[in-house]
């Protein structure tokens, strides 16, 4: 969360004085305490809702963190005072084996559709007709191509989440649903007593193309489109899967409530579901004329690629219930409501060939190369085919006649052949056994999907590096597009991605086209990106398999780069989502001595290698020359913020108990190693006592 500093509720009046002293006594909970859970809740909610809703954040990521470090202390001491709504509560559900089944009380219907002016007149003529002729206001809401959810709630609280499913029966998720924080886990006292909201799940556009490039250097297929991508992270099986992935939701009407209170229009409903705290799409309109939905029809159409989701077409809906009621059903579609689609976006055209580009981890990526076709107003010519493996399975050959849409209205790809329109000269395709650009021979590692070119030395490889190097999501450094990368690689003056900070204004002005201005742009840019977070200068190296979140993590456990460099694979896999192929990738490019000469210059060169904040001489630790080991499920903190907290203070943290060990540090269930411990004479630390060693308390 960003924005405006507030004091937070640990730091007003009558907050946090008890202390932990007295927080062990559970004969009785001090009134006073459960006050403060309960303010605690109110007031970490408010900002989720101001953050994730309405976009207008009062405090910063600090302060909101340390009032959830405080609940979750709390609540972990008093296990009895968590309730479902609790913030904590988002994350923290096993993993399920399967979904269990919900079944709607109020069908979730399709929807008929228009695909031109004419048929809208004619939705809106017969139900006029069926009206008596009466006039009708009607409401204008985006088609959103998501995942649609139902969503219940009982006595104010969220009690399950289900997914559209047939219509009449969905997927019990609500343990995934809980973890996207634009849904309310509770809602004031004035809301119905049982209703049922319903809305969309998206996955935001600006972030899928960042999740499909993690995916791929996983070595996991990508998903075709934001749509697929919602509803393969809605439907994890683990709950902290999900909340890895930034989803979100708009809410566009009520199932069902029961009880009075509630509005007797669409229009009025959408407004009053914004009043308890849901996040409604502000691009909704309430139109009183057919030529006003036509007009908004029309502007959606041309401005859609300035959202941040797919839409696919404008719902339009008749206002009043009284009127939706009188229009009624005709078999699984409602005459009360019609979807008004935008063009297809697919178009068949000729695959004339398959070229290769060369990523920035030497990965061989295959893309189409087509008869140039337009696609929803736009002229596509070349189009993305994933992989090697991605192309056997779709049976891709060139000179196919082949389906292209553009996933998630931006990116194209090649979606299948038109095998009917085959005459036999198609040709198979075949990764080529040397590397394009550099002529190395290629491998393919087992168990990858991805065929790469070894050489870390190849021209497109550096490319690509200093691209993400620089990009937005890495070092950010603004100007340095594509063509200054490649430009200053072509003239010699980056060999390397630290050469970028020893650039001076003369070297930029001896390039083609470059004015006095641009450079000195430039070069304050560089200056300004020396203080990136830590996670970012690790996502920006292009560790293979290191995407963002992993690079969060990362940052998160080691505190810096030195600590990162000696992190050996048994230690990396302790880490959540840390499997053997990122570890081995981790751990092998910090013994590549070019990239460990490269770090040292990115050092000298003054950007910023430890976590804001990080001691830096291990001498003045306190811990320094400490050995510990974390066993067990800790209340307060993940273990991996436990053993940050030690490395932050100088001390080390180790897998197995043994005779090096100073310390155990035991939470629930701490199994075999505290056995060990005991054996060994190591000192055992409860989660108390390491808070208090570490200056952390509840």
């Amino acid at each position: 969360m960003q924005g405006s500093p507030c004091f937070p509720l640990s730091l007003a009046k009558g907050g946090g004085e008890k202390g932990g002293e007295g927080f062990g006594d559970r004969a009785m909970i001090d009134t006073g305490i459960k006050e403060r859970v309960e303010r605690l809740r109110e007031e970490i909610n408010r900002h989720i809702h101001l953050y994730y809703v309405l976009d207008q954040p009062e405090i910063g990521d600090a302060l909101f963190d340390q009032l959830m470090v405080e609940l979750k202390g709390l609540e972990g001491l008093y296990p009895e005072l968590i309730t479902p709504d609790s913030p904590t509560q988002r994350v923290g559900a096993a993993p399920a084996a399967q979904f269990a089944e919900i079944e709607h009380p109020v069908p979730l219907l399709s929807l008929a559709n228009a695909f031109s002016d004419e048929e809208l007149v004619a939705w809106h003529r017969r139900a006029s007709n069926l009206l008596d002729g009466a006039a009708f206001d009607m409401v204008c809401e985006l088609k959103m191509d998501g995942l649609a959810v139902a969503l219940t709630y009982e006595q104010g609280v969220l009690v399950h989440g289900a997914t559209r499913g047939d219509g009449f029966r969905g997927e019990d998720v609500t343990q995934n649903l809980r973890t996207i924080r634009s849904i309310p886990l509770s809602v004031p006292k004035e809301a119905p007593q049982r209703f049922e909201v319903r809305g969309e799940v998206y996955f935001p556009r600006s972030l899928f193309a960042r999740l499909n490039e993690e995916r791929v250097a996983e070595g996991q297929p990508p998903f075709a489109n934001p749509r697929n991508s919602a509803a393969g992270s809605l439907r994890q099986l683990d709950p902290r899967a999900t909340a890895r992935r930034p989803l979100d939701i708009f809410v566009y009407g009520l199932g069902y409530a029961e009880g009075s209170g509630v509005p007797d229009n669409q229009w009025d409903t959408l407004e009053y579901l914004k009043a308890l705290g849901f996040k409604v799409n502000p691009q909704n309109a309430l139109c009183h004329s057919l030529e006003e939905v036509v007009d908004y029809y029309r502007r959606w159409r041309e401005r859609r690629e300035e959202l941040d989701y797919d839409a696919d077409g404008v719902v339009v809906k008749v206002n009043p219930f009284s009127f939706q009621r009188h229009l009624d059903v005709v078999g699984r579609e409602p005459r009360w409501a019609v979807a008004y689609k935008f063009p297809a976006t697919q178009a068949i055209t000729r695959l004339l060939g398959i070229g290769i580009n060369v990523g920035r981890t030497g990965s061989l990526n295959p893309y189409a190369i087509m008869e140039p076709v337009n696609i929803g107003g736009a002229t596509v010519k070349t189009a993305t085919l994933h992989n090697e493996d991605d192309i056997r399975r779709k049976d891709l050959r060139v000179g196919d006649w082949v389906v292209v849409e553009r996933a998630g209205e931006v990116i194209p790809q090649v979606v299948a052949p038109v095998v009917s329109r085959r005459t036999g000269e198609e040709r198979p395709f075949a990764m080529p056994d040397r590397c394009p650009v550099c002529r190395t021979a290629v491998v393919r590692p087992p168990g990858e999907v991805m065929t790469r070119c070894p050489n870390t030395a190849c021209p497109a490889q550096l490319l690509e590096l200093l691209k993400h190097f620089v990009s937005r999501g890495g070092m950010d450094i603004e100007g340095m597009g594509e063509k200054l990368c490649a430009a200053l690689l072509n003239a010699g003056l980056v060999k390397d991605v630290a050469d970028v900070y020893y650039l001076t204004k003369e070297d930029l002005l001896k390039l083609e086209r470059m004015a006095d201005k641009s450079a000195t742009n430039i070069i304050n840019a560089i200056e300004k990106s020396k203080s990136r977070p830590l996670a970012r200068v690790i996502f920006a190296l292009g560790i293979l398999h290191v995407g963002s979140e992993m690079a969060e993590l990362l940052a998160s456990r080691y505190r810096s780069i030195e600590g990162l460099s000696h992190a050996s694979e048994e230690e990396l896999m302790e880490i959540p989502t840390v499997g053997p192929r990122i570890a081995q990738s981790i751990v092998a490019y910090f013994q590549d001595e070019g990239n460990l000469q490269s770090i040292q210059r990115l050092r000298g060169a003054g950007i910023r290698l430890e976590e804001e904040g990080a001691p830096r001489r291990e001498g003045e630790l306190p811990l320094a020359g400490k050995r510990f080991v974390v066993t067990g499920r800790l209340a307060g903190l993940s273990r991996s913020q436990a053993e940050a907290r030690i490395k932050e203070l100088g001390g080390s943290v180790g897998s197995s108990v043994g005779r090096s060990t100073h310390y155990l540090v035991t939470g629930e269930d701490p199994g075999s190693k505290l056995e060990q411990a005991r054996k060994l004479d190591v000192t055992l630390l409860s989660e108390k006592e390491f808070l208090q060693m570490v200056g952390r308390s509840y």
